[in-house]
């Protein structure tokens, strides 16, 4: 079975961080509308600090798989 090449890693991972960048906003969006009205301004900022960079664990692990180097044909993998 042929390996997939970097460039077409780098196609798939680009669908897959704006998907899920999309999705974590619609996810942080719900929640945010979830708490309760009144809380005070430190725990939303909180709030909005690590919903902000939620996002950045999943992305790089996209973008870990995408920065993979191409399978040499007849070299052994790691």
């Amino acid at each position: 079975m042929p390996h997939m090449t970097q460039r077409n890693r780098k196609l798939i991972g680009a669908f897959l961080l704006v998907g899920s960048i999309v999705l974590w906003c619609v996810l942080a969006t719900a929640i945010y509308l979830m708490l309760p009205e009144g809380l005070p301004g430190l725990v939303l900022i909180g709030y909005f600090v690590i919903a902000g960079m939620g996002w950045l664990l999943p992305s790089m692990v996209i973008i870990r798989w995408m920065a993979r180097p191409n399978v040499v044909p007849g070299q052994t993998s790691r």
